[in-house]
């Protein structure tokens, strides 16, 4: 039995009555994940299946495939929920949620994020998503702090398919996916493909996206073995949409975007074409499945991932000495700053091995895993044009060059022990070895360094953690279960924790304990669940609005901090073609005696360089609402689907200051999905529909961040100062539609 989020969710995304015949081979008696959360497993964690993914996967990221599951908020640059997007578990940020594939680490060694423009359309070659919250299980790979995200690749087809599939809808969003596979040869091989294109205009100007991506596998398997190689990837062509907007132009112009733009006295003049951010990946694994008996079984994978890409940013009036170029003179007169556009580049190689070994006897079952996995990346920076030079500017003028490497080795012990019938006690064992280290020439001038430079980097920090979970689950009877958990997880800074921080002084490791207790109801028509939840944090990293050396903002530990809530779900069939699921998540989120600080200015705005320290006490965790809640009410009636999407946000800080004026205001948007399925002769299945996002045209922003400065009036620091904050916002689009298609043969 699945937690009641899991039953929860198996209807959120819903199916049609019309169902493609089943072709794919059973195989999960040999294959099992190391990291996957099962039925006797006492976490939070909601499986979402290929079948509920399928029918949302019209053009938007996994972010937003997701976002109806316990928990989760998403945001997107663009608007539309296509292009750079992201996700947020229980406020727990992309740096904190780890993803897997396959058991292999997903995640960014350095940034610790997942950059879902970089594997478009993986969703249509995925069997199924478990998502965990909390500590959850141990898994290889950096970023389990909070969260984590497993996928499980596509299973292997018996018989020969083929699939296409199209959609298309406001912002010219676009997406066309063609899949294919040669079913059993020989009774022991099988092939399989995909190819996909998605692009979109955005909702906000010139916030482009254009990415290519494919999916292929070669299978060999028998009764005991399968061995495969997979190999998938693609290309990505975004324009900029980082930077946000005014409270102001969110009235007057929401869909504006600053990026590349060109300025001459302070005046915009144009926008720079090639603002755009460009990245090639591509992920290699070889896996290996072997049942030896009953008992025991084996996973095991090689993998290498290959990424290299740029990006170009229009700069104005950038003092030219921060970049190795020097000043020039025009009629005498020295000119010291000049507009430029930067490129900055990375080249990445992430590789390594996984593995586990499976037991299972009459009371025990247990797991011996691990994974030792290594990174380096190559950054390094040029300019490529300066306004009016007169100085010598070579070609690809190169101002900076670092690299960073990364060694990641861990091995976890699980076991969990049937004490009597239905009481399980849960083990989890986790040893983690990182070394980090950076070095060369940062891309930050050093203003404070005598002669001034650029920054050097000189990075080598090691890590060790253990990481202990335990728990007991107790299933009652067929229909209740109960269990409760306690676990440690810790964390290594990320590459922006040591580059924006004070040189000489490195962040520390966080550290999170996790207690969870749960009950799940669960018959034919009803379920119901409860999942409380308290984790304490130890040197959690936060933005406090402090400066390092060269006036840039940085992350500092904060001693104490905690997240507590509760998560509620129930799902009701009310007819055989009728259900309603809800479940909301309701939290608090707190750091404890908190102390941020702002820059101080007077009257003129003119920067004094100093900050002022403001004593907050108990304050709200950024972007941590107190409320998700979500609604979906589903028809799924003679191959006719219906479903009405709701979600409600409470209030989320831009800052840890708990202003209002800091903040995004609280919003409730609905989404309407239509669909029909039919057959027609030659065919499986055909399956047409349109999707209505934000329903009701709401106007409503899900990210931004905060920019607060205290001021002096007359310059009198004896008086106590006047915060004021001017936030920049990221809008979503208003209602928009996308019309869809899919021919299965």
């Amino acid at each position: 039995m699945l937690l009641a989020a899991a039953v929860l969710c198996g209807s959120v995304l819903g199916t049609a009555q019309l169902r493609e015949p089943s072709d794919t081979l059973q195989l999960q008696e040999i294959e099992v994940l190391a990291t996957r959360a099962t039925s006797n497993t006492p976490v939070a964690f909601t499986n979402v299946s290929k079948e509920q993914l399928k029918l949302v996967n019209h053009g938007q990221d996994i972010p937003f495939l997701l976002s109806f599951t316990p928990g989760i908020l998403t945001t997107s640059d663009a608007g539309a929920g296509v292009g750079y997007t992201s996700m947020r578990v229980r406020g727990t940020d992309a740096t904190r949620i780890n993803v897997t594939m396959n058991d292999i680490p997903i995640n960014d060694s350095e940034s610790h994020s997942v950059f879902w423009v970089n594997t478009p359309d993986l969703t249509s070659s995925l069997r199924d998503i478990q998502v965990q919250r909390g500590v959850g299980t141990s898994t290889n790979g950096s970023g389990a702090f909070g969260a984590s995200v497993n996928m499980r690749s596509q299973e292997i087809s018996r018989v020969p398919f083929a699939e296409v599939s199209g959609s298309y809808g406001s912002f010219n969003t676009n997406k066309e996916t063609a899949k294919f596979g040669t079913g059993l040869l020989g009774e022991h091989w099988a092939f399989e493909g995909r190819l996909s294109h998605i692009s979109s205009d955005g909702y906000r100007d010139r916030a482009t996206s254009s990415m290519f991506s494919y999916f292929a596998q070669a299978a060999y398997l028998n009764d005991k073995t399968q061995v495969r190689f997979i190999t998938f990837g693609g290309k990505e062509d975004t324009y900029h949409a980082w930077d946000g907007i005014s409270r102001s132009k969110l009235e007057s112009d929401r869909k504006y975007n600053p990026n590349g733009e060109i300025k001459h006295d302070g005046v915009v003049t144009g926008f720079y074409k090639d603002q755009k951010d460009i990245y090639n990946q591509y992920h290699f694994q070889l896996l290996l499945d072997h049942k030896f008996n009953y008992r025991w079984k084996l996973t095991a994978a090689l993998h290498y991932t290959d990424g290299y890409g740029y990006y170009q940013e229009y700069k104005n009036q950038r003092t030219l000495t921060e970049y190795s170029l020097e000043p020039f003179y025009v009629d005498g007169e020295k000119v010291k700053k000049s507009n430029l556009v930067r490129k900055k580049i990375l080249d990445s190689g992430f590789g390594g091995g996984v593995f586990s070994l499976h037991y299972t006897g009459k009371r025990l079952a247990s797991v011996l895993g691990g994974g030792f996995n290594k990174y380096s990346n190559n950054h390094h920076g040029q300019v490529i044009w300066v306004e009016n030079y007169l100085g010598t500017l070579e070609p690809d003028h190169e101002y900076y060059r670092n690299k960073g490497k990364k060694t990641d080795f861990n091995i976890y012990w699980k076991n969990n022990y049937n004490i009597w019938s239905g009481l399980s006690a849960y083990l989890d064992l986790q040893y983690r070895h990182i070394n980090y280290t950076i070095k060369g020439v940062n891309d930050k001038w050093d203003w404070t360094a005598s002669p001034e430079h650029m920054q050097t980097l000189d990075v080598d920090e090691n890590f060790n953690f253990f990481n202990p979970k335990v728990g007991l689950n107790w299933q009652i009877n067929r229909k209740n279960r109960v269990y409760a958990s306690w676990a440690i997880a810790q964390k290594e800074p990320t590459r922006n924790n040591y580059n924006d921080g004070p040189l000489t002084v490195h962040p520390k490791a966080e550290k999170l304990m996790d207690w969870e207790a749960g009950y799940e109801f669960k018959s034919r028509i009803f379920s119901a669940g409860v999942n409380l939840f308290y984790m304490k944090y130890k040197d959690q990293l936060v933005l406090n609005g402090k400066l390092n050396e060269i006036g840039e903002l940085m992350a500092e530990n904060v001693p104490d901090s905690y997240r507590c809530g509760i998560e509620l779900m129930a799902g009701v069939k009310i007819t055989n073609w009728l259900r309603w699921d809800v479940n909301a998540t309701l939290s608090r989120n707190i750091i404890k005696n908190y102390v941020g600080y702002v820059s101080d200015y007077d009257d003129n705005w003119d920067d004094m360089w100093t900050q002022t320290a403001i004593e907050k006490g108990n304050t709200t965790i950024a972007f941590s609402p107190s409320a998700i809640v979500n609604s979906v009410l589903q028809v799924d009636y003679k191959g006719f689907m219906a479903q009405l999407q709701s979600q409600y946000v409470s209030r989320q800080y831009l800052d840890n200051f708990e202003s209002k004026e800091d903040s995004l205001d609280p919003y409730f948007i609905s989404n309407l999905e239509l669909a029909y399925s039919f057959r027609l002769p030659h065919t499986k299945l055909i399956t047409a529909g349109v999707t209505v996002y934000n329903l009701f045209n709401k106007k409503y922003e899900n990210n931004g961040y905060s920019q607060t400065a205290a001021i002096y009036t007359g310059g009198d620091k004896s008086n106590a100062p006047t915060l004021v904050s001017d936030p920049r916002f990221y809008p979503m689009a208003g209602t928009n539609v996308l019309a869809h298609i899919t021919l299965s043969f």
